[in-house]
């Protein structure tokens, strides 16, 4: 479908890769991984035309189409929400003017030769899907989390984050023959995550998205491309197979390695010893031209970030920080009313919901960044907050380096290992030297993390930690976190590490909070199984939290089929709707004297039948597959 042939590109004198070859073929879904800064993004632009390689070519076949996201969109927005998403389809909305034209040409002139180019085009724009892209736009961006009464909001009221989902949602609906998505999931809630990932599982194109989300890429892809120093390597199965592969190979070659390492040595010992002797200069010359042909096996093993421990914290009661009756509100907006929530020692709290719900709000209520409107905060013996998020960047130094910055905050004992934790965060070789002030919003992220994790806190409140941290530098983060002995309260998109670290997680929606022991998936069993309890006023005694598996548990399959059975049955519910209009419509006899009209309403009506009847085929299987064997 898509070849890249030898190609080769670069920047600034920094060559990204030379003579790489890929072919993406129809229906493929591909993880395109690896360390930050290797080429992932300029490879994606390759594939969609956007830059043109320095050498060698991109093959795409005829009527092959390709749609592009990119980490930023740019550029201003005019319209609605609803209206860009649709802007995509410009020969569509052609046709559906000249049907207007033609329409009011009718009225004065009903010839049969208008009448047959009116029926052509309404054919044409059946054809193109004229009649349910709406229906079918509205369904993707309520997937992706937008409101049935924000579609209609002008696209430049909304956040960026929230401009990103437009997009994405405007290259859903064109269903490209591949899509090319560059973290996708960056500005995604929860629930729209899962949506998209059951849109994507069922997509039919090829895909292929970078993403450093475990959960997302073991859920979602079928296979892995690693994009290294030493080129493209590919990789059946998702993202954990990859890791497992990936490991087996590596051993192999530093296994073949190893034995080249030695066969040149003895070649080169031969070559010493007899270099000299006429005797023997047939076979020196031979194996000199041995090794000059020979092609050295290349290892490009990943680098191992050095893992460290967090500083221990000083020791507090059994109450870390408690809200109780707490009031909070922006303005009109009242975020909460009548909070109350106590976090104890060694609880690891993962705080989850839509964006909007509150989250962050209580993040900062916890640490103190916020103060309370009514009711109190109370903090623990001992209990001093460290609060990360983005913002956090604003009190960094600017005239320091990277290195300076963190010698300001760690403490003695870990001042030898700075360099290999700022390593661990993407900071390597001579970017420790760099002025904090000429660093990108990323970069300042990542040392605002670095410079928070590396003095002693009893409680940490991290709002997405895992942003602008590739795969590996997450999972030094992890093990990091997993052996604090402290307490620990976070937002975070990212499945995997909730699963990981989390021993309750707490849903905020509509100003309540619900909790669940467990991790991400136990939380989504809870949710299938039975009723969550609610977080009490006063906290009872702490209970053991059950062992937790990383492994996706049934009751999390189910929670989301039953989620998409009913999107599917409302959908259903308003094209139903809809064809009771339509028929009241065809019965009116005075419809009959406007003949584009007719010819208009009974289309609208064979393509609603038509998505009943496409939608009903899902809702059985949906409730075959709900239901489970008898």
């Amino acid at each position: 479908m898509v070849l890249l042939e030898t190609v080769s590109k670069s920047y600034g004198g920094q060559r990204l890769f030379e003579n790489l070859s890929w072919r993406i073929l129809g229906g493929e879904r591909i993880g395109l991984v690896g360390p930050n800064g290797v080429g992932k993004t300029t490879l994606c632009r390759l594939l969609a035309g956007v830059e043109e390689p320095d050498g060698g070519g991109v093959r795409r076949e005829r009527g092959v189409t390709v749609g592009y996201l990119p980490q930023e969109v740019g550029g201003a927005a005019s319209g609605s929400v609803l209206a860009e998403t649709l802007s995509g389809f410009d020969d569509v909305w052609a046709i559906e003017r000249q049907l207007e034209e033609l329409g009011a040409a009718l009225a004065t002139d009903p010839s049969e030769a208008l009448t047959a180019r009116y029926g052509e085009l309404q054919h044409r724009f059946e054809a193109r899907g004229g009649y349910r892209l709406e229906a079918e736009a509205k369904v993707i961006l309520g997937g992706l989390g937008f409101r049935p009464e924000d579609v209609h909001r002008p696209l430049a009221e909304f956040s960026g984050g929230w401009r990103m989902r437009s997009a994405l949602a405007r290259l859903l609906l064109l269903r490209p023959s591949l899509l090319l998505l560059d973290e996708p999931t960056n500005h995604l809630d929860l629930e729209s995550l899962t949506w998209l990932e059951q849109f994507l599982s069922a997509y039919d194109g090829a895909v292929v998205v970078v993403s450093h989300d475990r959960y997302f890429l073991n859920r979602m892809v079928t296979s892995i491309a690693e994009l290294s120093a030493a080129g493209l390597a590919l990789y059946p199965g998702a993202y954990d197979a990859y890791l497992v592969e990936r490991e087996a190979r590596g051993e192999l070659l530093a296994a073949r390695a190893r034995n080249q390492a030695r066969r040149i040595a003895e070649i080169e010992q031969f070559i010493e010893r007899f270099r000299y002797q006429a005797t023997k200069a047939r076979q020196v010359q031979s194996r000199i031209k041995m090794l000059d042909r020979m092609e050295r096996v290349r290892t490009d093993r990943v680098s191992r970030l050095v893992r460290f421990a967090l500083p221990a914290p000083p020791r507090t009661g059994r109450m870390v920080v408690t809200l109780s009756d707490v009031d909070k509100s922006y303005g009109d907006n009242v975020v909460y009313r009548g909070l109350s929530l106590t976090v104890e020692r060694g609880e690891r709290i993962a705080l989850v919901g839509v964006n909007g719900a509150g989250k962050s709000t209580l993040l900062k209520l916890l640490a103190g960044v916020l103060p309370v409107e009514r009711g109190t905060r109370t903090l623990g013996a001992h209990v001093s907050p460290h609060y990360y998020a983005q913002h956090q960047i604003d009190a960094l130094d600017p005239s320091r380096t990277v290195l300076e910055e963190m010698e300001a905050a760690a403490p003695e004992a870990l001042r030898t290992r700075l360099r290999a934790i700022l390593g661990s965060f993407l900071f390597s070789g001579d970017s420790v030297d760099k002025k904090v002030g000429v660093l990108s919003g990323g970069e300042k992220a990542r040392l605002a993390l670095a410079k928070m994790l590396v003095r002693p806190a009893a409680l940490l409140c991290l709002d997405e930690p895992t942003n602008h941290l590739d795969l590996a530098s997450r999972g030094v983060l992890e093990d990091a976190l997993a052996g604090f002995a402290g307490t620990m309260v976070f937002i975070s998109h990212d499945r995997y590490f909730i699963n990981r670290l989390a021993t309750k997680v707490i849903e905020v929606r509509s100003g309540r909070l619900t909790a669940h022991l467990g991790g991400y998936d136990d939380y989504i069993s809870h949710l299938a199984a039975a009723p969550p309890w609610e977080a009490p006023r006063s906290a009872p005694p702490p209970a053991a939290a059950p062992a937790r598996t990383r492994k996706s548990r049934p009751g999390a399959r189910l929670t989301e089929l039953r989620k998409r059975l009913e999107q599917v049955e409302g959908q259903i519910h308003e094209l139903e709707r809809r064809l009771s209009d339509l028929a009241a419509a065809l019965s009116d006899p005075s419809l009959y004297a406007d003949a584009p009209r007719v010819l208009a309403v009974t289309a609208e009506q064979r393509a609603a039948q038509e998505q009943v009847a496409w939608l009903m085929r899902e809702w059985e299987a949906l409730s075959l597959e709900v239901a489970g064997p008898d």
